[in-house]
């Protein structure tokens, strides 16, 4: 094969595929990109057996054809080069030859026959989704996911989509993360889909403010096309659970917060937790929240805010990370708390629509 490329193209088109490349694989063509030259584009592609990445860059091509090169390195290559258009040659041995302005690199490659076919789910039902929403709907619940792969069914988002709408969920078991929107498809179209949480930081990283994607999904695969750009990805077989019976009917309690407010007053508190101890205690008095932590052997802290709040004094405990993480996301200046008791779970809600559940620690 052989073309002539922008660099500055080729580089974003590595950007986008070598992350998902596996850095420990006991295959070494999963460590490659697969490069495809067909007239008048290059087609690049990476996956790791779980999550492919497609992407592809006009490209002047005098000979077709394709191999694999190590994505780390070709990716630290183009990065290093001048901002010229580039030159890439690849032999019958699959040594690629790259020269830019004065520079000239080879690097060995391997053939492409060894690379797994990126799978094409064949489905009729399609579903178009504004990308910088589903941006932001991603970023508002992805920290909740579980990590822990005894629960595999929770390492990932929960598409939901029914009656009209599509809803996102994460759950760990001990926080829930939910956010939704109206959108419209066929009634014959309604259903469910498990994405793991490595394809939802893809999703993340490439998503654009503007433009739409396509998301179609067949069997136990899963496609979102973003225009130019394919995210392939297995999807999580299992039954998710029942998310809604984990959000509280009612509470006896709802106190507006700054959200910026709130998330200093917490991370500075939660610098003297630890390991062990590795909570806050937040005691809503009239009109002040107080949120203190004791950790032995560290040491205290103490802190309080002014808010607006005349019902029963209420003190209960959350991890600190898990009070921070939806804060850390959410754009809007005020967030609600819900609260019944030091043993029911905490509702965080928002001006969007948006509820995170967590659920309380001991008190000490």
């Amino acid at each position: 094969m052989k073309l002539i490329v922008n660099r500055d193209a080729m580089l974003e088109a590595l950007a986008k595929v070598q992350s998902v490349v596996s850095t420990k694989t006991t295959i070494p063509v999963l460590s490659n990109v697969l490069f495809t030259a067909e007239k008048g584009r290059l087609l690049l592609s990476s996956t790791d057996l779980e999550v492919s990445v497609q992407t592809e860059v006009a490209a002047d091509v005098s000979k077709t054809g394709s191999t694999t090169l190590p994505a780390k390195r070709i990716f630290s290559v183009i990065r290093e080069l001048p901002p010229h258009d580039l030159e890439l040659e690849v032999d019958d041995n699959h040594v690629a030859s790259i020269s830019c302005g004065n520079a000239f690199f080879k690097i060995v490659g391997l053939g492409p026959d060894d690379f797994p076919p990126i799978p094409e789910p064949d489905s009729e039902q399609a579903f178009t989704l504004d990308q910088g929403a589903l941006r932001q709907m991603l970023k508002t619940v992805h920290y909740a996911a579980s990590n822990d792969e005894t629960r595999y069914v929770l390492n990932g988002v929960l598409f939901s989509f029914i009656d009209q709408k599509l809803t996102l969920v994460a759950t760990d078991g001990r926080r829930l993360a939910l956010t939704e929107t109206e959108l419209e498809y066929p009634e014959d179209a309604e259903q469910e889909l498990v994405v793991p949480s490595k394809t939802i930081h893809e999703l993340i990283r490439n998503l654009d403010g503007e433009g739409e994607l396509r998301l179609a999904a067949a069997g136990n695969q899963a496609v979102f096309d973003l225009g130019g750009m394919q995210i392939i990805t297995k999807l999580i077989d299992g039954t998710f659970p029942n998310y809604r019976q984990v959000v509280p009917a009612a509470c006896e309690e709802r106190v507006a917060l700054d959200r910026e407010s709130l998330l200093a007053a917490v991370r500075r508190v939660a610098l003297v937790t630890n390991e062990q101890s590795n909570s806050v205690k937040l005691s809503f008095l009239e009109n002040a929240l107080e949120i203190v932590t004791v950790t032995p052997d560290v040491g205290e802290a103490r802190e309080q805010l002014p808010i607006k709040y005349s019902g029963k004094e209420v003190t209960i405990a959350f991890n600190p990370e898990f009070m921070m993480a939806p804060l850390k996301v959410l754009e809007s200046d005020e967030v609600f708390l819900e609260l019944t008791d030091e043993l029911s779970p905490g509702v965080l809600k928002s001006d969007i629509s948006f509820l995170y559940v967590i659920m309380p620690m001991r008190l000490q």
